[in-house]
């Protein structure tokens, strides 16, 4: 039988706190509202260094997060974000 080791305790303490599910935000738009030409909309899920935000912190539907970064790309071309 093998000994235990610090990293076996370590996962069984993990285990012992039961994990708080994230808050979801309620998505407020319809996907139609998801245009290159709603910048206000879009600005809202862009940092201010001009990056996406990931799906995991805007908590949109995969199907919305697609569209929304299609959406936002396009803005950059039409020179209506940076």
């Amino acid at each position: 039988m093998p000994r235990k080791t610090k990293l076996d305790e370590s996962k069984s303490k993990r285990r012992m706190t039961p994990r708080t599910p994230r808050v979801k935000p309620k998505v407020d738009f319809t996907i139609d509202a998801l245009d290159f030409k709603n910048v206000a909309l879009l600005r809202q899920y862009v940092t201010e260094n001009g990056r996406i935000l990931p799906r995991k912190y805007t908590g949109l539907p995969a199907a919305y997060q697609r569209r929304l970064s299609v959406a936002i790309k396009r803005a950059r071309q039409m020179l209506l974000m940076k």
